[in-house]
């Protein structure tokens, strides 16, 4: 019997995911892993793994990402949607200052391909009056003094001082959370918060940091780069002369995994053929 176009697409599709699946080039070269934690492209932890523009450090077991002036470990890393959550720094003990203060909380260097998501619900604590003046929600009935009650180590910030709270995704929070004198001395994050949970069903304090798609991994000769799937050539957008493994003989690069792979348009094609 003559196959319908339905069927042949059914008997076709295992050549068709085998195909999605073709050879490509082997990954750039993965870090290993921090203890027991993976660490995925592009991070890396040493000048010879990953994308070296993506650094991370591995300190005793631990990943830790390093802001301009400070550093704070990470715990968890999605390389799917290319983010990570680093832990906030912690009250100094029976005070409501933050032990980064004396950073100004946390600055992210803007030349580098991090920026703070838009994911994070920030609690200012020990605030100026001058946060009045801000679009931050610093009301009575603001998140923040349900966290203060709610939280043993945050009591100490409830002695009259002004708090606020806000969501983090605007141009002056895409690569800072200050902390200072004329602001405020404390906060505390969390990742996709419902605020309308009770604050012991809050997740653990977060503050999530997403990565930009890394372009073609650096060469600085052929030899760096698979030959039968890319070639070493300058970077024309550079200006300074880089050279990177350009993908060649119709494959891609894809920035998720780090390497040259089949065009998801010639998959596209493969089925309109089928029809």
């Amino acid at each position: 019997m003559e196959a319908t176009p339905t069927n042949l697409i059914l008997f076709l599709l295992p050549s068709i995911l085998f195909i999605s699946r073709a050879p490509h080039v082997t990954p750039a070269t993965p870090c290993p892993p921090c203890g027991n934690t993976t660490v995925p492209f592009p991070l890396s932890t040493t000048p010879t793994y990953g994308d070296s523009a993506y650094k991370i450090r591995c300190t005793t077991n631990t990943l830790v990402f390093d802001t301009l002036n400070n550093s704070y470990p990470i715990e968890s890393i999605n390389p799917k949607s290319q983010r990570l959550v680093i832990r906030p720094a912690p009250l100094v003990p029976n005070t409501c200052i933050t032990t980064d203060k004396i950073h100004q909380g946390i600055q992210l260097n803007n030349t580098l391909p991090f920026n703070i998501t838009s994911s994070n619900t920030i609690v200012y604590l020990n605030c100026t009056q001058a946060l009045l003046m801000s679009p931050l929600n610093c009301s009575s009935s603001s998140l923040c003094h349900t966290y203060i009650n709610a939280t043993a180590s945050a009591s100490v910030c409830n002695n009259g001082l002004l708090c606020c709270t806000f969501r983090t995704g605007g141009s002056t929070t895409s690569y800072q959370i200050r902390v200072r004198d004329v602001g405020c001395s404390a906060y505390s994050s969390f990742v996709n918060l419902n605020p309308d949970l009770p604050v012991n069903r809050w997740p653990q304090p977060g503050l999530e940091i997403q990565w930009l798609l890394p372009r073609e991994t650096v060469c600085t000769s052929q030899k760096d780069c698979d030959s039968a799937t890319s070639a070493c050539g300058l970077d024309p957008s550079s200006g300074s002369g880089i050279k990177r493994c350009f993908c060649i003989n119709d494959l891609v690069w894809d920035p998720i995994d780090g390497v040259c792979t089949k065009s998801k348009l010639n998959w596209y094609r493969i089925v309109v053929f089928c029809f």
